[in-house]
């Protein structure tokens, strides 16, 4: 029998018995977003990993770890904005076509940091 499964305390409710499954909601609510956003995924779309994270009291530990994507789209913040031509000239002459440039350049690697960290 696999060891997570010994380890788990069950309490009886009728004919069933039910785990005494808890985890910290305190951990869960310092989560910032790009760890929300991979708590929820999982919840919705990959149960099994969820569960299998939740039952090895790992689920917070490996969303926290997702928010280290903002990191990530800091990094490439600037290439993307230097491709794009976002440049200090480009926000002193026109503001308004760099923000909107800046937006799409930070669009795009929030898109990208997603697609390979969180939606994986």
């Amino acid at each position: 029998m696999d060891t997570l499964y010994t380890k788990l305390t069950y309490t009886a409710s009728g004919d069933y018995f039910i785990p005494n499954i808890a985890f910290s909601v305190a951990a869960t609510e310092n989560l910032g977003k790009y760890g929300r956003i991979r708590k929820r995924y999982l919840q919705e779309h990959r149960p099994g990993m969820y569960n299998r994270l939740v039952l090895s009291e790992k689920l917070c530990a490996h969303c926290a770890e997702m928010d280290a994507a903002r990191n990530r789209i800091d990094i490439m913040l600037p290439r993307f904005a230097k491709a794009a031509g976002a440049t200090e000239e480009l926000k002193s002459s026109d503001p308004l076509k760099w923000v909107g440039l800046m937006n799409i350049c930070k669009a795009q690697a929030e898109e990208t940091v997603l697609d390979e960290l969180i939606f994986d």
